[in-house]
């Protein structure tokens, strides 16, 4: 499984490397106020991931900087994930809600979906 893997996600890597999107055109004070309008959120992720690369794109179209985390990088995010989430799945976007619980949004269509509310 290794072999096909491996190469359809440097593929994958590749092409979004190639026709990445833009981001939109912000003035810094807009820019910083979607910034802090998104500072409670949090994508767990795999690179070659292609549903991850689908939710990246997505929010670089956005103009969305939110804090991206490799589960395969950093144990400590893949615990967290499995503990906190239930589960190994990516995409996973966390969220920390006003009262300070979370919650976790899988699903790449999902995930879009409720970021489209942060573009401005």
């Amino acid at each position: 499984m290794f072999l096909i893997r491996w190469p359809i996600g440097r593929l994958i890597l590749l092409l979004n490397f190639i026709f990445s999107p833009s981001a939109p055109k912000r003035s810094a004070q807009l820019q910083k106020e979607v910034d802090a309008s998104t500072a409670h959120l949090s994508l767990y992720q795999l690179p070659a991931c292609p549903f991850c690369v689908k939710t990246r794109r997505a929010m670089k179209r956005f103009g969305l900087n939110i804090e991206i985390r490799n589960i395969n990088q950093h144990e400590e995010y893949r615990e967290e994930l499995i503990r906190e989430g239930g589960k190994r799945t990516v995409p996973c976007l966390k969220i920390v809600n006003e009262d300070q619980s979370v919650t976790w949004l899988y699903e790449s269509g999902d995930i879009i979906k409720y970021l489209e509310k942060f573009a401005r």
